[in-house]
């Protein structure tokens, strides 16, 4: 078993055991295979749908490294990134991923990330799930363009 790997593994296992959330723990190394940050689910105790692993261990290691951009660095994961998860990833700039369980195995066992890719992907078109309509685009793109013209940083 990877060492780093292990470190995810046993954070889930310690706050699953505790009903912090569900199997879920993930690690992020750097460049120089020096793990910054381990993490795991903690959705049931935050009382945050978005805690999970791998966005806790992000929030970890940025606040480590004293930046949003890791670049370089490579995050372990007990699972497969969920749709949010990927997002997060994709955000902060890490290019690799190393998971355990794939999204058939998480929904074995009742998530529902395979549900929500379906809908990503258009293939679920429920409104009982979800709506989305835009609203007051002209004031919004005002905003939009006030911080395109003072030249903020993109990330």
């Amino acid at each position: 078993m990877n060492d780093v790997m292990k470190y995810g593994i046993a954070e889930a296992r310690r706050t699953m055991n505790e009903n912090f959330g569900g199997p879920f723990g993930a690690s992020i190394i750097d460049q120089n295979g020096q793990v910054i940050a381990v993490a795991s689910n903690t959705v049931l105790k935050d009382h945050d749908p978005t805690a999970h692993a791998e966005v806790n261990v992000i929030r970890k290691a940025g606040e480590a490294l004293g930046t949003h951009d890791l670049s370089g660095c490579v995050l372990y994961a007990t699972g497969y990134p969920c749709p949010m998860c990927l997002s997060a990833i994709i955000w902060s700039n890490i290019h690799k991923v190393y998971y355990g369980c794939n999204p058939k195995d998480a929904e074995a066992i009742g998530f529902r990330d395979d549900f929500i890719y379906r809908f990503i992907q258009n293939e679920l078109d429920d409104s009982s799930i979800l709506e989305l309509e835009e609203l007051d685009r002209a004031q919004c793109i005002e905003l939009f363009e006030e911080y395109a013209q003072a030249n903020k940083s993109i990330y």
